[in-house]
C-alpha cells in the first residue's frame, strides 16, 4: 500500500510539473495552434521530401530540402532575436506568420499546376524557413510572458510535446496524402494550417513592462548579444555542445527518405512510418523529461542522450529489417527531442530577460547551422561513400559530443538569479548632458590590504568581465606603484544613454560578486568618479565657472 501511495505522488509530481503551464489560458492559446501549424510543417516535409525523390532523386538533393528549411535559422536568427529583444513580439509574429502563409500557397499551386523544379522548391523552402527564423526567437522569448520563470523548463517540453506529438502522426497523414493527393496535397496542408496560429497571436495582449529608454538600434542590439555569450563561458559551453550534437544527429531525419527508399525497399508510406516512429520517440522524450530532469542534471542527462544517439544511428546504418529500423529510430527521435529541448532549457534558464531573445536567437543559429551542415554534408558523403557508410560514421562522431562534455560542461543558472537586480536609479548628473553625449568614463578607487590582494584580482576581473559583457569597453584595473594598497578601476560606454541602459542590465547574481568584492576593500565601497571626454575644441558642459567634465557621484551604482 506504501509502494501504491509512492508511486501515485510520483504520478502526481510528473502530472503536475508536466501540465502546470496549461493553466495560464495564453499559454494554452498558443499551444494548441502551435500543434495545428506542427502538423502542417510536418505533412509539408514529408510533401517536399517525397516531391525531391521524384524531380531530383540523388541523395545530396533530398538532403538539401532539409537543409534549405534550417539555413535560414542561420542567416536571420540574431537579426530576429534582436528585434525580438527591442521591439512588439507581436507583431513580428504577425508577420512571420503571413510570409510563411505566402510561400506555402505559392509552392502548393506550382507544385499543382506541375512546375515545381528542384531549385525552386528548395528556394520557396527556404522563404517559409525564413518565416519560421523570423518567429522562434519571438515566440519562445515570450514564454517567460506566458508562465512563471520556475515553469519555463516545463512550458519549453510541453512545447516540445506539442511539435512532437505532431512529429508522430503528421508524417504517418503525409505518407498518406502525398499518396493519394500527391506533394500538392501535402503543401497545400501547410498553407492551411498557418491561419490557425493566426488567431492567437491576432487576440493576444502582451503585458510586459515596457522600458523607459528608447530601443537599442539594431546594429547595437545585434553586437551586444553577440558580447554577451562571447562573455559567458557557461552559455559558450552550452553552445559548443549543441553543434557537437546537432551536426551528427541531423543525419538521421536529412537522410530518412534514402533509408526508406534504399535500405528499406520502401516508398512514401514508409518514409512516413518511419518519420512517425521518429516523432513518436520524441514524443516520449518530451514527456519523460520531468523525471529525468528531477533524477539528472542536465549535463548527465546530456551525456546520456549521446550515448543512445549512437546507438540509434549504428543500428539505423547496419539495418534492413524494417520493424528495427522503426524501433532504432523511436529512440533516435527521442534523443534529439531531449537533447535540442535540454540546449534551449539550458539557454532560457542562464540569460537575463534583456537579451533572451538574442541569446534564443544563437542558440538557434548554432542548433540550426549544425543540422543545415550536418544534413547537406551528410549527405554529400552518402552520394559519394554510401548510404551506410555515412550513417556509421555520423554515429561515431556523435560520440564527439560525450568526449567533448568533460571540457564543455552544461550548467543552468539558479532560479531567480538572473532576475532584474532592482537597485536605485541611476543618479542624474549635476549637470545637463545629452543622451548621445560621451564616451562616459567611469574611474573607481579602492583601498586593499596586502592579505587580500591576490583574491581581489580574481573578483575584480571577474567583475570587469561582467561590466563588459552588459556594455562598458576599455576596461581595466590598475595598482599604484607608489601606494600599493591603491587600486583604480576604469571602464568607459560610448554615450550616456548606453551608460545609464548598462545600468539596468544588474541582475541578483551580479551582486555576488561585487560583495565578495566588498569584503576585501576597506570601507563600504570604491569611490566612484564618472567623467565625460571634452577633445579639443568641444563646448565645455555647463558654465565655465564650473567644473562639466566630472560627473561626481560616489552613491551611483556602477
Amino acid at each position: 500500500m506504501t509502494v501504491a501511495r509512492e508511486n501515485h505522488s510520483a504520478f502526481e509530481r510528473w502530472r503536475s510539473a508536466t501540465l502546470a503551464p496549461f493553466a495560464h489560458r495564453a499559454f494554452a492559446l498558443f499551444w494548441w495552434a502551435s500543434l495545428v501549424s506542427s502538423f502542417g510543417s510536418l505533412i509539408q516535409t514529408v510533401g517536399a521530401s517525397w516531391l525531391m525523390t521524384t524531380i531530383a532523386p540523388s541523395p545530396d538533393m533530398i538532403a538539401l530540402v532539409q537543409t534549405a528549411g534550417a539555413l535560414p535559422f542561420f542567416f536571420l536568427s540574431l537579426v530576429a532575436g534582436a528585434y525580438a529583444d527591442t521591439r512588439d513580439r507581436r507583431s513580428i509574429m504577425i508577420f512571420s506568420q503571413l510570409l510563411q502563409l505566402l510561400a506555402s500557397t505559392v509552392l502548393a499551386a506550382i507544385t499543382l499546376a506541375g512546375w515545381a523544379s528542384p531549385w525552386g522548391l528548395l528556394g520557396l523552402t527556404f522563404l517559409i524557413g525564413c518565416g519560421a527564423a523570423i518567429m522562434a526567437p519571438a515566440w519562445q522569448s515570450s514564454i517567460g510572458e506566458l508562465v512563471p520563470r520556475a515553469q519555463i523548463p516545463s512550458a519549453v517540453m510541453a512545447n516540445a510535446v506539442g511539435f512532437n506529438l505532431a512529429r508522430s502522426l503528421g508524417p504517418a497523414i503525409g505518407g498518406v496524402i502525398v499518396a493519394v493527393a500527391g506533394a500538392a496535397g501535402g503543401v497545400g496542408v501547410n498553407a492551411v494550417s498557418y491561419l490557425g496560429m493566426s488567431v492567437p497571436v491576432l487576440w493576444w495582449r502582451p503585458q510586459g513592462v515596457r522600458g523607459t529608454l528608447p530601443p537599442e538600434a539594431l546594429g547595437t542590439a545585434i553586437s551586444a548579444g553577440i558580447r554577451y555569450v562571447r562573455l559567458s563561458p557557461h552559455l559558450l559551453a552550452i553552445l559548443a555542445r549543441c553543434l557537437l550534437f546537432a551536426i551528427p544527429m541531423a543525419a538521421t531525419p536529412a537522410l530518412m527518405p534514402v533509408i526508406a527508399r534504399d535500405l528499406l525497399g520502401g516508398g512514401a508510406r514508409t518514409y512516413g512510418l518511419l518519420l512517425g516512429g521518429f516523432g513518436i520517440g520524441a514524443m516520449l522524450g518530451a514527456l519523460s523529461s520531468a523525471a529525468l530532469r528531477g533524477r539528472f542534471s542536465s549535463d548527465r542527462l546530456l551525456r546520456i542522450l549521446s550515448a543512445l544517439a549512437f546507438v540509434a544511428m549504428l543500428a539505423i546504418s547496419q539495418s534492413t529489417n524494417a520493424a528495427l529500423s522503426l524501433l532504432a529510430h523511436v529512440l533516435a527521435g527521442s534523443t534529439w527531442a531531449l537533447g535540442l529541448a535540454s540546449f534551449n532549457i539550458a539557454v532560457q534558464m542562464s540569460s537575463p530577460r534583456w537579451v533572451m531573445g538574442r541569446m534564443l536567437a544563437t542558440y538557434q543559429t548554432i542548433a540550426f547551422a549544425g543540422v543545415a551542415l550536418g544534413s547537406w554534408g551528410w549527405g554529400v558523403l552518402a552520394d559519394g561513400a554510401g548510404l551506410r557508410e555515412a550513417l556509421a560514421i555520423a554515429a561515431v562522431a556523435m560520440l564527439v559530443s560525450l568526449v567533448a562534455a568533460r571540457w564543455l560542461p552544461v550548467s543552468i543558472a539558479g532560479l531567480g538569479s538572473l532576475d532584474p537586480h532592482g537597485g536605485p536609479e541611476v543618479a542624474p548628473p549635476k549637470v545637463e548632458i545629452h543622451p548621445s553625449s560621451g564616451p562616459i568614463v567611469v574611474t573607481i578607487t579602492y583601498r586593499v590590504p596586502a592579505q587580500n590582494a591576490v583574491e581581489f584580482v580574481e573578483v575584480i576581473n571577474e567583475l570587469g568581465r561582467i561590466r563588459c559583457r552588459d556594455g562598458a569597453r576599455r576596461w581595466s584595473v590598475c595598482q599604484d606603484i607608489d601606494d600599493p594598497q591603491f587600486w583604480v578601476e576604469r571602464f568607459e560606454s560610448p554615450t550616456w544613454l548606453e551608460y545609464v541602459r548598462r545600468q539596468t542590465r544588474m541582475t541578483l547574481a551580479d551582486t555576488g560578486v561585487r560583495d565578495r568584492l566588498r569584503a576585501l576593500i576597506l570601507g563600504e565601497r570604491g569611490t566612484v568618479r564618472r567623467t565625460i571626454e571634452r577633445p579639443s575644441g568641444s563646448v565645455p558642459l555647463g558654465s565655465v565657472h564650473q567644473r562639466p567634465e566630472v560627473l561626481d557621484d560616489t552613491s551611483t551604482p556602477t
